[in-house]
């Protein structure tokens, strides 16, 4: 009876010694991913990764510098330019569920690589499409690929970075979004005057092929591998990552209980390697996260791109504007935001996400709300006080790719991630149909006053924000 019981003994004691092997290396991963600095290796990935997302932004904004033409040439409604704006944001909508998914099941970088792809290929079919309803479809195709790109970049990159100027080095990626909108808006009005509507298309999607070529070279997120129990892999990156600086050297054993720490944080070899779940977003941990954050996405957005992909349209059949003055004044707002992006980058990290989102909601609301008194008088008032706007609003809708993947663990990064920025899709679609219905119906001033009111929405939510300034992404999300 004894031995049988000292054998028991021991075969737990060897079973439970088995299970922690992996709990251990994981954790000792993490922790040197959280360790070693910022390098050349995190730079590079940082510029491939971007380059995409310059395109997407640059993808996404084309069509708003082509309406002014396409109105003319094909007689659009206000309507009609609702429904080719949204039908972009709808395929983004798919995209944006689709490849999160994909990201989780497959890896972050071929899910990339398949997304600017999918966009650019789209990007040259809209360039030959030769009316309405051929042009809606081709847009709706590279909204898949808009939509699925930002999040699944987001998140590899937010696994990328350490607890400590996570901020900071996002924020810095994040600004090639505004970028890529800015670069938008300039070659927009250099070229649509010039060489036609269609070379606005293929400007942006022919260097995007490109980009999938080299994004499909870059390495897989460590963090991702981690979770699905590949250490082999992930220890092969961290290594090269470690190897590519020289300014700090880890010791694993002095520093075990950082170590131990961050084992407390995986409960076993099974919680690391969870596979994603829809429903686990809506858990008790997550649920409130998750409410939160999408009403955050959808007013932002709402705001932000409704005023963005209307501007240039506005400037021309509203105020009558010629077509170049009306691509220049518009071209304002993307400049102010890739303005106020940088200086973001710069406080975030001092400020904190939630104090940041309240006060950006309540200064964009307060220009709306003068120009809704102001905007039938003159373009000029609503070049200065709406651009301000979009531009104050800019940094939180870019701030959002920061704060979503922060709140979910990696096992459900990208759906999380993907699932929320599915609600900016929603918005941005439904934010340019509804501005036609408004204009159409009550003018310019109620168009204002009606985001001016969306983002009363934003100033509640954002109080509801937890904070997750310079913390471990393990710790924020067991």
């Amino acid at each position: 009876m004894g031995k049988m019981l000292t054998g028991t003994v021991v075969d737990t004691d060897h079973d439970a010694t088995r299970k922690s092997e992996p709990v251990a290396r994981a954790a000792q991963l993490l922790f040197r991913i959280e360790n070693v600095p910022f390098s050349r290796w995190h730079t590079k990935a940082r510029i491939i990764m971007g380059s995409a997302t310059f395109f997407d932004a640059f993808d996404a904004l084309s069509l708003a510098f082509a309406l002014p033409v396409l109105v003319g040439l094909w007689h659009l409604s206000p309507m009609e330019i609702g429904v080719l704006i949204a039908a972009g944001y709808l395929g983004q909508f798919i995209g944006a569920l689709t490849f999160g998914w994909v990201a989780e099941r497959f890896g972050r970088v071929p899910s990339a690589t398949t997304t600017v792809a999918v966009m650019s290929l789209m990007g040259i079919a809209c360039a030959f499409a030769g009316n309405f309803q051929l042009l809606f479809l081709a847009r709706f195709l590279q909204g898949i690929g808009v939509g699925g790109e930002v999040p699944v970049a987001a998140a590899y990159i937010s696994e990328l970075s350490q607890a400590h100027g996570r901020g900071r080095f996002f924020l810095i990626y994040e600004l090639i979004f505004p970028l890529g909108l800015l670069g938008a808006a300039q070659v927009g009005a250099f070229v649509v005057p010039r060489y036609g509507w269609e070379c606005m298309f293929l400007v942006g999607a022919i260097p995007g092929l490109l980009v999938s070529l080299f994004i499909a070279r870059l390495a897989e997120s460590p963090r991702w591998l981690i979770s699905k129990g590949r250490y082999e892999e992930a220890e092969r990156i961290i290594e090269e990552i470690e190897s590519s600086t020289t300014s700090r050297n880890l010791d694993i054993d002095r520093d075990w209980v950082e170590v131990e720490r961050r084992l407390s944080k995986i409960r076993d070899a099974s919680q690391a390697r969870k596979r994603a779940s829809w429903r686990e977003l809506f858990s008790e941990v997550y649920r409130g996260r998750t409410l939160i954050v999408w009403v955050l996405w959808a007013s932002s957005y709402f705001v932000a791109n409704g005023i963005n992909n209307w501007l240039p349209s506005l400037y021309r059949t509203v105020y009558h504007l010629p077509l170049q003055e009306s691509l220049h004044m518009a071209s304002l707002s993307n400049v102010l935001s890739a303005c106020a992006v940088l200086l973001c980058a710069f406080l975030v990290d001092r400020v904190g996400r939630r104090r940041w989102a309240m006060a950006t909601f309540l200064i964009s609301g307060m220009l709306l709300l003068a120009l809704g008194t102001l905007a039938t008088g003159s373009p000029w008032s609503v070049m200065l006080l709406g651009s301000s706007a979009y531009a104050v609003m800019g940094t939180t809708t870019v701030m959002l790719y920061l704060y979503t993947p922060e709140i979910y663990p990696t096992r459900m990064r990208a759906i999380g991630t993907g699932l929320a920025t599915s609600w900016l899709r929603v918005a941005s679609a439904a934010a340019p149909a509804i501005v036609g219905i408004v204009l159409s119906g009550h003018g310019i001033s109620a168009v204002f006053l009606m985001f001016a009111a969306t983002t009363i929405v934003g100033v509640v939510a954002s109080r509801a924000m937890i904070e997750t300034t310079n913390r471990s992404l393990e710790e924020i999300s067991p």
